[in-house]
């Protein structure tokens, strides 16, 4: 290698040259084994692994981060693993997204303080997907993402069964109609492998966003976990990446305006999660981007839903991968001229020219743009007194007679509150009324857990009511359903609207209008806010309270105020 091409490496500061650092750097990494010839100018490629045991999703990444290491070998690179923390949905509390932003500091700050030239991202649950992007685009190195891959489907007494079949037989254990035993086979039946969701929840929506934004390779979203073509693509993005660095492909050459208004409308034609919609303003924020609420609303209103998948349609991940994946979804968009197919990807060619060749297979699970699954369905981005800087609904999720409704309030102050009371049988609340639930934001709980999908109450279950309107600070997993609306901004810990809405109160949403009102007058509304009185700070310690203390609200993509922007790759140069 020239020494002009040398010099193009970041990691040859820590590497050549005769110092006394220099002189450390290889000897320290030579105990590992590393043979003299790793240091002639090679791309050092860091893969930056989210393996953990606590996250089983993402608990095969041991395996494949080893085929990554073999293709960037194969290219002619050196890998370099290194651990960052792993946020795992299931089993983290109080919320995986108290430490999506620790996971992207992690991030960053490694792969600033150590001599990478290119890094390859290992995500797969919900937050690792945003954490390392995040962390990734404020240090702008070539980049390449490589997912978990779902799960395979599950199997319950002779059927296929996802996330929203077992969200549904939890509510009829709760109306009578399941029995514990019922629940109980189901356990075995739901998570047949590792890795993330087996339905377009929050994981595989991001996954899908990382394919469509050209961060990583087509086909990355559905091959399933545990296929063998996972295997084979892990192995095609540790050659890919060497390639990159020696391209000079860095991260803010993919993650441009156009790339994010791409995953807008790939959203909402796969019937994405509505997390999607603080994620990428957080991605965007960091890589310099300009991205807004509005823009889901400007950008991804009129796209027709093309994926029958749960929640919003009927089969699963691995259905999805069988019918051809999200190449032949992208392909169709870009022919009907709904993405911008111009946008560079990691493959170092456009987005329309890396999945020209995609076919459909099973046009029940893929729909096309000319006959859609859904019409009009993406992310609904909702404005009133409520939620003067915004909230979101997925109304493909939802009972459409209740995209329009008018109801009272049932208001619950917390989530402790919320279980104690919702099966109460004496709750004043019939099928019309619209559930509340507040403190449940950014810095209320902290972190904005999943909550929004309030159960609904037993005493409706039994009537048989399957939908009710729900409102909330909080937001929902991917995988759950129903009239939510979520992310009601600002939340009610900082003296939103949300704070002084009181049982009785009503409420109107008008998804078509983009409203949700509270219908009072505003001088009462002023009234309640001026009496209004703060909560106590849920944090007062460690990085929970700098959380608290810095993280902005959902409509700015619940970063810390810190951490947006793109400040690069320079580090002090070591001392010789």
């Amino acid at each position: 290698m020239s020494d002009e091409k040398k010099r193009m490496l970041r990691s040859q500061s820590w590497f050549e040259g005769r110092g006394a650092k220099n002189f450390a750097h290889r000897a320290w990494v030579r105990s590992r084994g590393v043979p003299t010839d790793h240091f002639d100018g090679r791309p050092v490629i860091g893969i930056c692994n989210t393996w953990s045991e606590l996250t089983p999703c993402n608990s095969h990444f041991r395996d494949l981060a080893q085929h990554v290491r073999e293709g960037i070998l194969e290219a002619g690179g050196v890998p370099m693993e290194f651990p960052v923390i792993s946020p795992g949905e299931m089993l983290t509390r109080p919320t995986a997204m108290l430490l999506r932003n620790l996971c992207s500091m992690d991030v960053e700050e490694t792969l600033r303080a150590n001599p990478l030239d290119g890094v390859v991202l290992m995500m797969g649950c919900d937050k690792t997907t945003p954490a390392l992007l995040m962390g990734a685009a404020s240090v702008n190195l070539p980049t390449i993402g490589l997912s978990a891959g779902p799960m395979f489907n599950g199997s319950f007494r002779g059927r296929p069964f996802g996330i929203k079949d077992a969200w549904n037989l939890a509510a009829d254990l709760r109306a009578g109609r399941a029995t514990n035993q019922d629940f109980e086979e189901a356990e075995t039946c739901l998570t047949r492998s590792v890795g993330v969701c087996n339905v377009m929840g929050t994981a595989s929506t991001m996954a899908s966003l990382v394919e469509a934004m050209g961060v990583g390779l087509p086909d990355n979203a559905a091959i399933p976990a545990q296929d063998a073509r996972r295997r084979v693509l892990a192995r095609m993005v540790g050659r890919r990446i060497v390639e990159m660095v020696r391209e000079g492909l860095t991260l803010d050459k993919l993650l441009t305006r156009k790339a994010f208004e791409n995953a807008i409308k790939v959203n909402a034609a796969i019937g994405g999660s509505t997390n999607a919609v603080i994620h990428l303003t957080a991605v965007a924020r960091r890589m310099g981007v300009e991205l807004t609420i509005e823009d889901w609303h400007q950008i991804g209103r009129d796209v027709p839903t093309l994926l029958n998948l749960q929640p919003s349609g009927r089969y699963m991940m691995q259905d999805f991968h069988e019918a051809g994946g999200l190449p032949v979804i992208i392909r169709d968009m870009c022919e009907a001229g709904l993405l911008h197919g111009d946008a560079l990807t990691a493959a170092g060619i456009t987005l329309a020219q890396a999945n020209e060749g995609a076919v459909c297979l099973n046009p029940d699970v893929i729909h096309s743009v000319a006959q859609p699954f859904m019409a009009n369905s993406g992310v609904a981005i909702l404005r009133g007194n409520l939620c003067p800087n915004g909230a979101v609904i997925k109304p493909s999720a939802a009972d459409p007679r209740l995209l329009k409704h008018r109801g009272r309030a049932v208001v619950f102050d917390s989530q402790q509150d919320l279980h104690r009371r919702v099966d109460d049988p004496a709750l004043d609340i019939d099928a019309d009324c619209i559930m509340v639930l507040r403190n449940c934001g950014p810095k209320g709980f902290p972190g904005m857990p999943e909550l929004g999908m309030l159960p609904i109450p037993a005493k409706l279950l039994k009537q048989g009511v399957t939908d009710i309107v729900r409102i909330s600070d909080a937001r929902m997993s991917g995988t759950a359903f129903g009239a939510v609306v979520l992310h009601v901004s600002p939340e009610a810990a900082v003296g939103g609207a949300l704070a002084v809405v009181q049982d009785g109160d009503l409420i109107e949403l008008d998804v078509a209008g983009r409203r949700l009102d509270l219908l009072i007058s505003d001088q009462e509304l002023q009234q309640r806010l001026a009496a209004w009185t703060p909560p106590p700070a849920p944090a007062s310690r460690g990085y929970a309270k700098l959380y608290v203390d810095t993280v902005n609200q959902a409509h700015d993509g619940c970063d810390l105020e810190f951490l947006v922007g793109r400040s690069g790759h320079d580090v002090p140069p070591a001392q010789h």
